[in-house]
């Protein structure tokens, strides 16, 4: 039964004895920092609409999502964005053939396999991987992979249409892609896996199982919402990156995903108009607000895939 005020005995206070004065100041930074993402994220969304909306004053809906070329500095300027959205989906798409998998099964190995000094060595070297510039991964694309991708794969691979390949295409720039957000996959992912409470594991060794049964059926069930999240991490890096593609796959606004075709990418034409030679107020330069408009919706329709899937998956464990 509760104490009644009458209970307590004279003196007493259940008030704080100070004012606390270093906890509020932490909660009021807190508030400030949550209240600052969300004004910068209106901030963008503000500086990308009026311009944007001012592109389709010239332009139509139609227009841009049509599969027309892709010429915005022309005389005569095109704007089919679908060849960006290609070569976007292009990049990503190998670059996740090569991460996802790699990422997941380099998690799996640092917590399932590996010893605890193999994973003090490993987990850092991951680290520093996902700390190197990006730059240094594009000329890393340029200087390496793609001279090494022509000599060799293309003898059993020609072109699409016979034609020899040019220097920058699509494979080089998603493979390096792919190595560049591994190790965003595979800390996130372990990450995860750690959290699985160790009985779980106990429990199923108990039942006779082995330890790739223990990894594949326990682990990575429990840690799926984890895993999904880092997918989905690694997802929206390739989506974003800019150096790599503008570097390795080109310029050239393809409808194509083939591997040894040049591509254009939606940040590699922002990055590549957006440097101060396009004069204020032309289409051309409402055109780099369209396209970074585009990006930013297909980046928030990506995070509200993986908050639903994050939920959908979410284990509990006590």
């Amino acid at each position: 039964m509760a104490s009644s005020t009458a209970d307590r005995p004279a003196g007493l206070s259940l008030e704080p004895q100070s004012r606390r004065i270093g906890e509020k100041a932490i909660v009021t930074w807190l508030f400030v920092a949550a209240l600052a993402a969300v004004l910068i994220t209106v901030g963008i969304i503000v500086a990308l609409l009026e311009p944007a909306a001012e592109f389709f004053r010239f332009v139509s809906v139609t227009e841009f999502f049509s599969t027309a070329r892709w010429t915005p500095t022309q005389a005569d300027p095109e704007f089919g964005v679908l060849r960006l959205l290609a070569g976007t989906g292009a990049a990503v798409l190998y670059s996740c053939i090569i991460a996802l998998p790699a990422g997941l099964g380099a998690a799996i190995y640092m917590n399932e396999y590996a010893s605890h000094r193999a994973r003090q060595v490993l987990k850092p070297l991951l680290e520093v991987l996902e700390g190197i510039p990006t730059v240094v991964y594009g000329f890393f694309a340029v200087a390496f992979v793609a001279p090494l991708l022509k000599d060799n794969w293309w003898t059993w691979m020609p072109g699409r249409l016979g034609e020899e390949p040019g220097t920058q295409f699509i494979l080089a720039a998603g493979l390096v892609l792919g190595i560049m957000i591994i190790p965003t996959v595979a800390s996130v992912s372990q990450d995860a896996m750690a959290a699985i409470p160790r009985g779980l594991r106990e429990a199923a060794y108990g039942l006779g199982s082995t330890r790739m049964q223990v990894a594949t059926r326990v682990v990575v069930p429990g840690a799926l919402s984890g895993i999904v999240a880092s997918f989905v991490l690694g997802l929206s890096r390739a989506i974003g990156e800019t150096i790599v593609v503008l570097l390795a796959a080109g310029a050239m606004a393809n409808l194509s995903i083939w591997p040894n075709d040049g591509a254009f990418t939606m940040t590699a034409f922002i990055g590549r108009t957006s440097t101060g030679e396009i004069a204020y107020g032309t289409i051309t330069y409402y055109s780099i607000f369209a396209v970074g408009a585009l990006l930013f919706v297909i980046t928030l329709i990506v995070n509200l895939i993986s908050i639903a899937l994050v939920r959908k998956f979410r284990e509990v464990y006590e």
